[in-house]
């Protein structure tokens, strides 16, 4: 049969889209200008009214709501990034240290051989600073011991989590499994406590300024007792970790230097981590921060000196609390040492490894 070619075309029915049904929903329920209303009434007035500035913020190029598929891909992505960076400098060590067992360790500058000691490295920041800043104390100590260091350090890491159940883990595996390049590990170093106790939650055991009460007695002691004994448990569990799967393996841990509390961050990325602290409890003065963080890390490594002192051997305390002058230049900002600084503490722990391990670094 022939078409009427004067017949109107039909019009194609055009699905309504989801975003124009929830529209009219809200529409549907938005209330009266006056009177009562519900729940669902008055967060469909809230929506319609900050719908323009929803709008406002696109037209900007300001990011939406981040969705919580999209921060579990991040996750994911820094973990991968994490485990990618971690088999690098364990395919590095390997390859370094395999060559100098097979041929012998040479100080670079003498003609003095050595068999080479295999270290590890755990920790924070003050092992493991930002390359674009000169790095922590690892690289440093790396080019005096003339030996390759295994380092596992992650700024910002904290003894609850390196001790935690996928850090332990891992650290579990690394001991018992021994060096990439054979053999037990000869030392772990081991760097923790110091971001435990430090930003955010330093607001539960500072108290509130009171001109009546010596600066350093502005510690709630019982709560930073708990905090103190949360590390401990840390580190004694490190302990008992090492005498179960490499008892052969020196432990070295580390006491932080008396932090500068002033103020000062990374390049505006990280920190500060102190000052904000005493800002909210109103401190009115350097001298007065000063004196609490003082307080603070010297109870730290009071810690340490005495749980060292009764884990039996294999286990030194270098405590460097003191060593660093006073000044501002000495520190990059509140808690990490200057280029210079963490060249000292390098050195620091250099001695102490020539001194446990004679004849075996540089």
């Amino acid at each position: 049969m022939a078409k009427n070619p004067k017949a109107p075309p039909k019009k194609k029915k055009v699905a309504r889209s989801t975003v124009g049904k929830a529209a009219t929903a809200r529409a549907s329920i938005i209330p009266p200008t006056k009177g009562p209303v519900t729940l669902d009434e008055a967060r469909a007035l809230a929506q319609a009214k900050q719908q323009p500035a929803r709008i406002a913020a696109r037209r900007a190029g300001i990011a939406p709501a981040v969705s919580p598929e999209k921060i579990g891909r991040a996750r994911r992505q820094v973990k991968t990034e994490r485990d990618a960076e971690i088999a690098r400098r364990e395919r590095e060590y390997k390859a370094v240290m395999s060559i100098m067992k097979r041929r012998g360790g040479r100080a670079a500058a003498t003609a003095q051989t050595f068999v080479p000691l295999q270290i590890c490295a755990e920790g924070d920041s003050w092992f493991k600073y930002p390359p674009f800043l000169s790095g922590g104390i690892i690289p440093r100590l790396e080019r005096l011991v003339g030996v390759p260091i295994l380092d596992l350090a992650k700024a910002g890491d904290e003894v609850r989590y390196m001790l935690g159940v996928k850090e332990r883990t891992e650290l579990i595996h690394r001991l018992r499994r021994g060096s990439p390049a054979g053999g037990p590990w000869d030392a772990l170093l081991f760097s923790g406590g110091g971001n435990d106790v430090v930003d955010d939650p330093m607001a539960l055991w500072v108290k509130d300024w009171n001109p009546a009460t010596p600066p350093a007695a502005h510690l709630h002691e019982a709560r930073f007792n708990n905090v103190l004994a949360l590390v401990r448990a840390g580190y004694e569990d490190l302990i008992d970790i090492r005498d179960k799967f490499s008892p052969t393996t020196h432990l070295i841990f580390h006491g932080y230097d008396l932090a500068i509390p002033d103020g000062r961050d990374v390049c505006g990325l990280f920190g500060p981590w102190l000052k904000p602290t005493f800002d909210l409890k109103r401190f009115p003065s350097l001298a007065a921060r000063q004196a609490v963080v003082d307080a603070m890390l010297e109870r730290f490594a009071a810690m340490l000196t005495q749980l060292t002192d009764t884990a039996g051997r294999k286990v030194t305390f270098i405590n460097g609390q003191g060593t660093l002058p006073r000044e501002k230049n000495s520190w990059h900002n509140e808690l990490h040492p200057s280029d210079g600084g963490f060249d000292v503490f390098a050195r620091i722990f250099h001695r102490k490894l020539n001194e446990l391990f004679p004849g075996r670094v540089a």
